[in-house]
């Protein structure tokens, strides 16, 4: 049976469901704030489907999912590389991966972008396809181990070193185990066999790293993408430019060594470690502003994730991005201010919106101008657990909670809404991870309210 016209996600779920007769119960809703989720029965019934009909391990295409997008469909928006829905199904030179889905599964191009379900399906088909060509038999498919160099193709690096970067991304996040858009996935020890790339430069690594900032891997981008010079000689350099990915950490890094790509930045962070990979010599002028003067006199930082999800803006990619860009300062003599450290969308003539409303200026700034301090307290709150709220206000949702007793880090504090607690009526929240707030009253810091060099969120 082919599926070539339909109707909206729910037909397309139930033809996908009849091609294989799975019924799926889905996994239990987990908060992740922001974005465009699918609903989590849907998604769950979506992976069920697609890793049954093509014989793909599910939690390896969860893990897929949700390293290139947090399982995010981004109001089907298309990421900077051309990639397309929860998956990153895409149709760019050198990355064919939607028209490779489309051929597979019989589904129209329109639907793999837009569909939650057709777009899962064509990845699970895609990395299908791959493992029969690498030898994959019935038996060993069901080894995860063994699907590396399908997962490392799928995302379409052409230098073996972001290829493994990209795989070894998908694996990490088996290893670790995670949980978004209503998925779990348990972690487990894996060891997957990576052929080739197993001689693959690991960035980061000896050998690779830059020459202008010494915690940066170095993985250069094509000369198609940007404009050798002899900065600051030939141009000065009076501005940083702060940008979002739109994609993933690997993704953006492969991008830019496209030919196709006519685009470029200097540095990129990953968002789960604050990791960092330059792409262009701060000498060379990265083509990333869309402002060729803005281009000639800037530096361009990415940061992975889209501006629609604040799940991506993790304190350690803040705080390592701040400790280049307050170098890059010192560096080139720049102010450290909003005027000259500007978002993309401040670019004369801008069209992006990036890194958008929920990158949080006052704290990366104070970050860049040395106020760092990370505190710590003890939560007390005279019963059995504190709520963890997404927010600094007893309004936000409750996303997790805190044992009495447990001692926990506070990377910023914020105002917000009043509460009355075991140390006092008080409207400073400490914000003890990404999108994870308490309230001071319930927390014994050492301190009357803010603590002494931990900025404000």
């Amino acid at each position: 049976m082919s599926v070539r016209t339909f109707h909206g996600g729910r037909l397309l779920l139930a033809l996908t469901t009849a091609l294989t007769g799975v019924v799926a119960v889905a996994s239990p809703a987990v908060a992740d704030p922001g974005g465009t989720p699918a609903p989590a029965a849907s998604l769950a019934v979506a992976f069920d489907t697609a890793a049954a009909r093509y014989d793909v391990p599910r939690d390896l295409l969860v893990a897929l999912g949700y390293a290139e997008s947090r399982l995010d469909m981004h109001a089907r928006t298309p990421s900077a590389a051309g990639g397309h829905g929860l998956m990153h199904l895409a149709s760019a030179p050198g990355v064919r991966t939607l028209d490779e889905a489309a051929a597979l599964t019989r589904l129209s191009p329109a639907a793999l972008r837009t569909e939650p379900a057709a777009n899962v399906l064509g990845a699970a088909a895609v990395l299908r396809s791959y493992a029969d060509q690498a030898g994959l038999t019935a038996v060993t498919r069901d080894d995860v181990n063994g699907w590396y160099g399908a997962v490392a193709r799928y995302g379409g690096a052409s230098e073996p070193s972001v290829a493994r970067l990209y795989a070894d991304t998908v694996y990490d996040l088996l290893r670790t185990g995670f949980t978004g858009r209503g998925e779990a996935v348990a972690g487990r020890p894996v060891a997957p066999r990576r052929g080739g790339l197993e001689r693959a430069a690991v960035l980061g690594g000896i050998g690779t790293l830059s020459t202008d900032y010494g915690p940066a891997a170095w993985a250069p981008a094509s000369t198609s993408n940007y404009t050798v010079a002899s900065r600051p000689g030939s141009h000065p350099v009076t501005r940083i430019v702060i940008h979002m990915t739109q994609g993933s950490y690997a993704g953006a890094v492969s991008w830019f060594q496209n030919p196709a790509a006519q685009a470029s930045a200097h540095y990129t962070f990953r968002s789960s470690d604050g990791a960092v990979t330059q792409s262009v010599r701060e000498k060379d002028i990265a083509w990333h502003a869309g402002n060729w003067t803005y281009n000639t006199e800037s530096i361009g930082i990415e940061h992975e994730g889209f501006v629609d999800n604040p799940a991506w803006f993790t304190d350690a990619m803040y705080r390592a991005s701040a400790a280049l860009t307050r170098s890059l300062a010192t560096k080139y003599g720049i102010p450290r201010d909003r005027a000259h450290i500007i978002a993309h969308r401040e670019v004369p003539g801008a069209t992006h919106t990036d890194p958008g409303p929920n990158w949080n200026w006052t704290y990366y700034m104070q970050l860049v101008n040395g106020i760092t301090g990370i505190g710590s307290g003890t939560v007390n709150t005279e019963a059995s657990s504190l709520n963890v709220r997404s927010g600094p206000g007893a309004s936000y949702p409750v996303v997790g909670s805190v044992a009495d007793g447990a001692t926990v880090a506070v990377y910023c504090q914020a105002v917000g809404s009043t509460v009355t607690g075991p140390y006092g009526t008080t409207a400073v929240w400490n914000r003890i991870g990404t999108n994870r707030y308490v309230s001071d009253a319930f927390v014994l810091t050492g301190y009357d309210g803010y603590i002494p060099n931990v900025p404000r969120c």
